[in-house]
């Protein structure tokens, strides 16, 4: 009788982590409403979690190449949930706040990219690009449940600032047991590399030309249609967090839903899923201009899928792409690279809040944001031509 394959248990793990990573997002308004933060201080709080994740993907990435995945994902998976528990311990400290988000970003961060790669090992032999729809499809789907359900227990719960998180310490628990026995044998043949380093994958003109220019949008995506939007248009106040929670659910959700689309217009023509993220990136914005400048909610909801399209594609599109073009003993590092990139869209709000404050205002600096998407899919688009087809290494 043939075992069941590995690489679910390790995608569990990983729907498990981004349930954890997103779980925060609605709970924004309740730190509004509970502790009285401020918007500028809530976007901080949001993008802390991506200094916490950003040099953890880059050693994790890495250290996963060199002592392989099981090693490294492991311990983080168990800490996941602790960064959760955490929040709730700390729930009406600043500081305590703080230290849980860039804790839970550290363990994404480490994560993400080792078990993405892991997954990908684990998945050798099976269709071209399953390995990275797999690890893309158990992370989008972590990231829209985890908010969802946290938006609509904070909106029911009486103590909104604790009891929604403790789904997560049970889900992270269970994960964490089903994870243990899988087997990740250090790789054989990976020579010792130092941690902090850039494959030189990453530094060659096809990463540089067609997968750095849209990485960020993935998560700039998703943060601008459920961390800005909802700061700039006034929300329902009786069902703010239930709204925001539905909103992540909507964006989110969308992003998984498109994936298996995203996979076929990869196939069709490598790149193209990722030039159609970039046209649902500048298509949401634009839909989040009008939102703003007419106050309306309706529209930010209808600009939830359009951004969540966005991110879903880019992600598919991303990986995919470092799977192709990255050697087997360097996916690890690769892929961490690439989900760094991506998490620099986690400082759009932040970011667009401080434009908006030199008087652009909060249309004009979502304005500003389209521009950026523009210069974006163009040279993603003109550096798809010129890449040479020399240049891909399927899976080497």
């Amino acid at each position: 009788m043939t075992a069941p394959p590995s690489w679910p248990r390790v995608a569990l793990a990983m729907f498990a982590v981004g349930w954890g990573a997103n779980q925060f997002s609605p709970m924004l308004l309740a730190y509004r409403d509970e502790l009285g933060t401020g918007t500028q201080e809530r976007a901080l709080l949001f993008a802390l979690y991506a200094v916490g994740l950003i040099p953890a993907l880059l050693v994790g990435g890495a250290a996963s190449d060199r002592w392989g995945r099981r090693a490294v994902v492991v311990p983080f998976v168990a800490l996941s949930p602790v960064a959760t528990a955490l929040l709730v311990v700390w729930h009406d400290w600043m500081p305590g706040l703080a230290v849980a988000r860039l804790l839970a970003g550290f363990c994404s961060g480490v994560v993400f990219g080792a078990a993405s790669a892991w997954v990908a090992d684990l998945s050798e032999g099976g269709a071209p690009g399953a390995g990275a729809r797999r690890a893309a499809l158990s992370l989008s789907a972590g990231f829209a449940l985890g908010p969802l359900a946290t938006g609509v227990v904070a909106q029911l719960a009486g103590s909104p600032l604790t009891v929604p998180y403790l789904p997560h310490v049970v889900l992270g628990t269970v994960a964490l047991v089903l994870l243990l026995p899988v087997p990740g044998p250090r790789r054989a043949d990976a020579p010792p590399r130092p941690l902090l380093r850039v494959p030189p994958v990453v530094r060659g003109r096809a990463f540089l030309l067609t997968v750095a220019p849209a990485a960020p949008w993935v998560f700039g995506c998703v943060a601008v249609a459920f961390a800005y939007l909802p700061s700039v248009v006034d929300g329902p106040s009786g069902l703010a967090l239930a709204f925001a929670g539905v909103l992540t659910g909507v964006t989110l959700g969308t992003g998984v839903a498109i994936q298996p689309v995203a996979r076929r217009l990869d196939d069709r023509r490598p790149l193209l899923a990722g030039r159609v993220g970039l046209v649902a990136a500048l298509a949401g914005v634009l839909i989040g201009v009008a939102a703003v400048a007419l106050d309306s909610l309706l529209l930010v909801l209808a600009a939830a899928p359009v951004l969540g399209a966005g991110y879903g594609c880019g992600l598919v599109s991303g990986l995919r792409e470092v799977e192709r073009i990255a050697p087997a003993d360097e996916r690890g590092a690769a892929v961490a690279v690439f989900y760094a990139l991506t998490y620099l869209g986690f400082f759009a709000p932040y970011l667009l809040g401080a434009a908006a404050g030199t008087g652009l205002g909060a249309a004009g600096a979502l304005g500003l944001a389209a521009a950026f998407a523009v210069v974006s899919l163009a040279v993603v688009t003109l550096g798809g031509r010129q890449r040479p087809a020399q240049a891909v290494v399927a899976a080497r």
